[in-house]
């Protein structure tokens, strides 16, 4: 499963560096991805920061229960800076 999350680093902001199990990796800005509800609570810088690798899901999850898909984290991570 080539979306399949296997690490993941704070840069700064609302930046994260990832890496993919099939090698893909990049740095992902998701300042402009936090929208709705559930997402409120990671505008805080402080609050992104405490991000986690879901070891299941292979993905980001935070505390208050927000995700993001994987496919979404991978195709941005792809995408050229």
């Amino acid at each position: 499963m080539p979306f399949r999350l296997v690490e993941a680093r704070y840069v700064g902001d609302f930046v994260i560096w990832l890496k993919f199990a099939d090698g893909t990796e990049g740095e992902v800005d998701l300042k402009d991805e936090l929208e709705g509800p559930v997402f409120e609570p990671l505008k805080n810088p402080e609050y992104f920061k405490k991000f986690a690798l879901h070891s299941e899901l292979h993905t980001l999850v935070w505390p208050n229960g927000a995700d993001l898909a994987p496919e979404f984290l991978y195709e941005k991570a792809r995408v050229p800076a």
